[in-house]
C-alpha cells in the first residue's frame, strides 16, 4: 500500500529548498483470519475396570449373568459404533473362557440384559451388530452384559479377553 505525504518545494536564487510541511496522520489497515480444523476423535476406557465378572457358581448353574461397562468419551455430534470381539473371533459375540483344563465354558455378549446380542460387525458408519451412539464431548458408560448358559464343566478359573473396537 503506498502513502503519500505532503511537500512543499520553495524555490529560490540559490536552488530549490525542500520544506517538508506536517500533514494529517494516516492510517492503513488490512486483516487476517484466525484457522483452526477440528477432527472428530474417540477415547475409549476398558481394561480391568470393566471386567465382567460372573462370579462364583456351582457346576450346576444356569444362564449365569454378569455386567459392567464401557467408558467412551467422543467428540460432540460425533456418530460412533462400537464392537466386541472375544477372543474366538467371533463377530457374532459369543465367545468361550479357557481355565486350566481343556473345557472352554461358552458366554454370549449383551447390550442388555439378554436380549440384544453385541457382536463386532460395526463400522465407521454403521453398527451392525454393535452398539451406536453420538459423542457428547464428556464420558459416556456404556453397560456390558455377558451370560453363560451353563456352567457344567471341570470346575476351576475360567476367562476370555474381549476386544473393543469404537469406530467413528
Amino acid at each position: 500500500m503506498t502513502i503519500f505525504r505532503h511537500f512543499h518545494i520553495l524555490l529560490t536564487a540559490g536552488g530549490a529548498i525542500f520544506i517538508s510541511v506536517p500533514g494529517q496522520a494516516d492510517t492503513v489497515t488490512d486483516t487476517f483470519q484466525v484457522l483452526v480444523t477440528i477432527e472428530a476423535s474417540c477415547d475409549v476406557t476398558a481394561g480391568s475396570p470393566s471386567d465382567v465378572d460372573l462370579g462364583t457358581h456351582p457346576s450346576t448353574d444356569t444362564n449365569v449373568q454378569g455386567n459392567n461397562s464401557l467408558t467412551v468419551n467422543c467428540s460432540p455430534n460425533t456418530p460412533y459404533y462400537i464392537g466386541l470381539l472375544p477372543s474366538n473371533n467371533d463377530t457374532s459375540g459369543a465367545g468361550v473362557m479357557i481355565g486350566s483344563t481343556t473345557d472352554e465354558v461358552p458366554y454370549q455378549l449383551y447390550q442388555d440384559a439378554g436380549t440384544t446380542i453385541w457382536g463386532n460387525t460395526a463400522t465407521d458408519t454403521d453398527a451392525g451388530n454393535g452398539y451406536a451412539g453420538t459423542g457428547t464431548g464428556a464420558d459416556q458408560s456404556i453397560p456390558v452384559y455377558a451370560i453363560a448358559p451353563s456352567l457344567n464343566f471341570t470346575p476351576g478359573d475360567y476367562a476370555d479377553t474381549v476386544t473393543v473396537s469404537v469406530n467413528f
